[in-house]
């Protein structure tokens, strides 16, 4: 079944190519579509094109479908071009001509947005909950070991004097700034696009409004043709989003691979953590790390797939928007799967303590020892060149005390500060006020 079907039999090459992998990724959105279709009905009954009668009955058989979607899951049937086909077709079966009526005052265009639009709100809040869940650990760990010094590295050069607990909290903080991105996003997916049709509107005396409030969206993309270039506009955004977030987890990662790395051995996990070697008994691999470090790296080329698919597109809806869904729907999972491995495997890391008492690393303390001079009087490019010359004659002795005080420093991490920084952030999402509009349109009256 299709929606455009006409009088003539599509070739069957033609629409396996055009169909291309639509069946399998629109099973992600057979819930969004369902509850779509839920709103769309409710209006069109305002309007006089559905009784009250027809809606009660297509109402009680969308929440049935929509049950089955969340806990079976749904499949596009061969034979069915997508999943708005197939919801349609599934009514019909069992309404007849009154589950024909749901896509009066709609096109695949409009319906196919609103189901990305409410997918990807979906997938924001659970991209957002595991990236929370992750602050936290990461805070946890800066706070367990705040005093256990580190070496900081400048060109891959040992430099100054660092800690776990200023390593964990940078990469907590980064998730700050990942967390405003995704909220940026949030806000401009989170406008109604139901009700432009195929771009151009409808005649019908359509109350988008109506479908606005039912869906718990902020508001409605009110140009009819805005709303359509919002597909491609909605996924190069999207995929900044997860490319931003996958720079912050794969640089993290790439740390934790340098850094349980015998030359270095800053860090350590369970064995169980790790993986072995096939020749040598002795390794132990840190291939969970590696992994997210690749998956990472290859998140970050996502906005350049995503802005070639979409290059030189005049406005108006265009086929190639269904390749899209291949590499953003597959993107956003992947995330998630990096966010979640990374809370499991995080809190068992394990730093090593009196790093700095190792030789190797005494001239980590040369700043320490410029400053002291600064304080008690002398100019700071004159204490520069005195501790430079006890450097290159041997006569360097490092004070190997820490005086860090300002904020954000070794000894001063503003960890309830970083904390309160996400928490403003990450009030600004309307997940509960989303979350009481979808309940009420899936209540029974």
């Amino acid at each position: 079944m299709k929606l455009w079907q006409k009088s003539y039999t599509l070739d069957q090459q033609i629409e396996a190519f055009t169909v291309g992998q639509d069946r399998e990724l629109d099973a992600y959105l057979a819930p969004w579509d369902i509850l779509g279709s839920l709103a769309h009905v409710q209006m069109l009954t305002k309007i006089g094109l559905i009784t009250e009668e027809e809606l009660a009955q297509l109402q009680a058989a969308l929440r049935r479908l929509y049950k089955k979607a969340t806990e079976e899951g749904m499949t596009v049937e061969a034979g069915m071009e997508d999943i708005h086909s197939q919801v349609e077709y599934l009514l019909t079966e069992e309404l007849g001509d009154i589950g024909k009526k749901i896509h009066a005052g709609r096109s695949r265009n409009d319906q196919v947005l609103v189901d990305l639009r409410l997918y990807f709100r979906s997938e924001i809040e659970e991209v957002t909950q595991l990236m929370g869940e992750l602050f936290q650990t990461l805070l946890q760990l800066a706070e367990q070991h705040k005093d256990i010094l580190l070496p900081g590295y400048t060109h891959y050069q040992a430099a100054m004097p660092s800690s776990f607990g200023l390593w964990f909290s940078a990469y907590a903080e980064s998730l700050v700034d990942d967390l405003r991105l995704w909220q940026g996003i949030y806000q401009t997916i989170n406008h109604n696009p139901l009700g432009s049709a195929a771009g151009y509107g409808a005649s019908f005396p359509l109350d988008r409004r109506m479908t606005t409030e039912l869906l718990g969206f902020e508001d409605l993309s009110y140009n009819v043709v805005h709303a359509q270039m919002g597909r491609g506009k909605s996924e190069q955004q999207l995929s900044y989003g997860i490319a931003g977030t996958a720079a912050t987890l794969g640089k993290l990662a790439a740390d934790v691979v340098l850094y349980v790395s015998q030359n270095f051995a800053f860090l350590s996990f369970p064995d169980e953590l790790t993986t072995g070697s096939s020749i040598m008994p002795h390794k132990k691999n840190p291939d969970v790390f590696e992994l997210l470090r690749a998956r990472c790296n290859s998140l970050q080329a996502l906005p350049v797939q995503i802005s070639q698919l979409t290059a030189g597109l005049p406005s108006g809806y265009h086929r190639d928007f269904q390749l899209l869904k291949e590499a953003i729907f597959p993107a956003l999972q992947q995330l998630k799967q990096c966010l979640s491995i990374l809370n499991y495997a995080l809190p068992h890391a394990r730093p090593a303590e009196r790093l700095l008492e190792d030789e190797r690393y005494r001239y980590l303390f040369s700043v320490e020892a410029v400053n002291q001079l600064v304080l008690e009087g002398k100019p700071f490019r004159e204490a520069y060149q005195i501790v430079g010359g006890q450097i290159a004659n041997g006569t360097f002795e490092p004070p190997r005390e820490i005086r860090h005080t300002h904020e954000g420093s070794i000894g001063n991490l503003c960890l309830p500060e970083i904390r309160a920084k996400w928490e403003r952030i990450a009030q600004g999402f309307p997940f509960e006020q989303v979350g009481e509009a979808i309940r009420q349109l899936l209540q029974k009256a």
